[in-house]
């Protein structure tokens, strides 16, 4: 363990965890709100409804599909930066070549 790691601890579905981490804690509140909201701890009932392995698995398949969706959209983002750098690269070389 480094200098910098602590053990965070956390509840999900009425059970305690704990590990130990060296992300800053504003990443980890980030996280662990993003693994709550997909959990859907909102719903008091959501533990007696589906087994906690179930919860999990679908929270799982909840944040991977965010994960792919940003991923999807970087990829995008980077496309139309490199099209537009192109362009503009050709505006200045006939401005330049105008000249």
């Amino acid at each position: 363990m480094s200098d910098k790691e602590r053990l965070v601890r956390f509840e999900l579905l009425g059970q305690e965890h704990a590990f130990y981490t060296a992300a800053p804690e504003e990443e980890m509140e980030s996280i662990l709100t993003l693994v709550r909201n997909n959990v859907g701890t909102d719903s008091p009932n959501i533990a007696g409804t589906l087994p906690v392995s179930k919860v999990a698995v679908l929270a799982c398949l909840n944040i991977a599909s965010l994960y792919v969706k940003l991923e999807q959209e970087f990829e995008e983002y980077k496309h139309n930066s490199q099209t537009r750098i192109v362009r503009l690269n050709e505006e200045i070389r006939a401005k330049l070549s105008a000249e």
